[in-house]
């Protein structure tokens, strides 16, 4: 019976170790989760462009922490923690938000913009994540490019902070998105290879 109990234990603690052992592919598979949710927001209407552009400025901080975390090329116990805190936060936000009765027009052109610049959020941490997964992004290529990740979302949060998404912001938010998807695609395509 004790033998018993005690397999169980051990069962429960390594599974709860598991689930703490958070890698980059994780925190950046997060980071694609989050931002789907942001465009389906604004999509249905459950998210104005204000409130989209304050959850966009919450991953412009995950990614900087991400980015910071990823300088030396791992996620210590400590930042993986710290990472899936700030994610668990930003994930309840987003819920908040698409919940709490404020209506978007997601048919808007201030919305339809928002739309597309998150939309382009999405493809760029999906190409992260499968160059994290097949090996051509190293750890530190990761952070380097959460880094670019964060200035297009601070650009995506200012823009939308008075509620309206301009063109002339939707420009400039589209110059840093080609110059981000240009980084990917160097790193991705380099000689480094994840060991």
């Amino acid at each position: 019976m004790k033998i018993r109990n005690l397999s169980a234990t051990l069962l429960i603690g390594l599974g709860a170790i598991s689930a703490f052992a958070q890698t980059t592919a994780d925190t950046v598979q997060r980071d694609v989760n989050q931002q789907t949710r942001i465009e389906n927001g604004l999509k249905d209407g459950s998210l104005n462009t204000k409130e989209a552009g304050r959850l966009e400025k919450e991953q412009s901080q995950i990614d900087h922490m991400q980015a910071k975390d990823l300088k030396d090329g791992k996620l210590s116990p400590a930042e993986r923690a710290q990472l899936r805190k700030a994610q668990d936060k930003a994930s309840r936000d987003i819920q908040a938000d698409r919940s709490n009765g404020v209506k978007g027009n997601p048919n808007s052109a201030s919305s339809q913009r928002m739309q597309a610049d998150v939309q382009r959020n999405v493809n760029q941490q999906t190409r992260m994540e499968q160059g994290v997964k097949s090996g051509a992004l190293t750890n530190r290529e990761t952070g380097k490019l959460e880094r670019g990740q964060a200035r297009v979302d601070r650009k995506e949060a200012r823009a939308a902070q008075n509620g309206h998404v301009g063109k002339g912001e939707q420009a400039g938010i589209q110059r840093a998105e080609n110059r981000q998807s240009a980084r990917i695609f160097d790193k991705k395509h380099n000689a480094n290879v994840k060991k």
